[in-house]
Parts: C-alpha cells; structure tokens; sequence
C-alpha cells in the first residue's frame, strides 16, 4: 500500500511511552510491535511523511503526572524530537485538546497511519475520529497492542478491535506490506 502524491500520508504513534509499555501485565508481543513501530518511522522518515508522536499524561499527582518519568517515549523508540512532532494529550482521543487535527491539515495530509498503545482505548478513540474530521486512516494491525485484562486476553482486544475498525473506520495494512 503506497500513497500517491496527491494524497500525502503521516504517522501518528500513540502512547509509547515508559508507563504504558512496562505495565503489568506487559503488552502483548510488545517487543514486536516496538520494532514495527520502528520500521514504520524509518519508512515514513525515507519517504518524507510527517511523524507525530503523542505522550498521555494525567492530572498531577497521579501515576501519569505530567513531569512523571513514565510519560515519558520508550528510549528504543525511533522518533527524534528535533525533526517529528511530539506533543502530549490527556484525553484518549489524540484529536482532543491538542493541534493535530491543525498540523495534518497544515500539511497537507489526508490519510493517517496509526500505530501504538493501548488498542482499547486511545487507538480505538482515534481512529474512529479521525474519520469524523475528514480524514482516511490506516491501521497497522500488527503495530499495536494492549495488556491482558481480566475479561480478556490482549490477544482478542486486538483481532476484535482489527475486525471492528476495519471497514467503517479504518483500512487494515501489516507493517512488511505498508510504504509511504
């Protein structure tokens, strides 16, 4: 899948930060989904589509403050803040409360790539708006993912929320088939 002049792509990376990819339980193939997260950026990177990257942080006080170490992006995650956008959310939509619905409009872009933490919540929040501002996402179904729960198995949240999304929401796309 590859994106045509006419229609520029980004990537938007969410929550891979300390305190969501060292939760206990850990997120399900983690490591996995770290270096597709990774081979994404570089792509995005060789091919000149903007990187977003968003960190969740919570009130002060919590586990999540603001200047806590674990909103903080994973050390191993390839995003550099010099060159791609970083910038932090409080709410589970990556749309609300910040400018990135401003920044892909500024550039131009009219298809989202979406990969990160946690599948239930933010990613699922986020895809489903985006299609609600007019913008096309993509899903990388194997560069996301979630901790088991008791009800579930992150397994299952993941290929429910994959055959959910896909269709009214998102299209699907596996990191070794995506270029931008």
């Amino acid at each position: 899948m590859q994106a045509s002049a006419s229609n520029p792509r980004a990537l938007l990376i969410i929550d891979m930060q300390v305190g969501m990819f060292s939760s206990h339980p850990p997120p399900f193939e983690g490591e996995r989904v770290l270096a597709n997260i990774n081979t994404l950026i570089a792509r995005a990177r060789a091919a000149g589509a903007p990187i977003y990257a968003v960190r969740h942080t919570g009130p002060a006080g919590s586990p999540l403050a603001p200047d806590s170490a674990l909103t903080q992006l994973l050390p191993a995650l390839a995003v550099d803040p010099a060159r791609d956008h970083v910038f932090v959310k409080t709410r589970p939509n990556c749309f609300v409360g910040t400018g990135l619905a401003q920044w892909l409009a500024e550039a131009g872009v009219a298809e989202l790539v979406i990969a990160g933490m946690k599948t239930e919540y933010c990613v699922d929040a986020t895809c489903r708006a985006a299609l609600d501002l007019g913008l096309r996402a993509v899903l990388i179904e194997d560069a996301h993912s979630t901790a088991n729960t008791p009800a579930l198995d992150a397994r299952d949240i993941i290929a429910h929320h994959n055959r959910t999304l896909n269709g009214p929401f998102v299209s699907l796309a596996r990191t070794a088939d995506f270029a931008f």
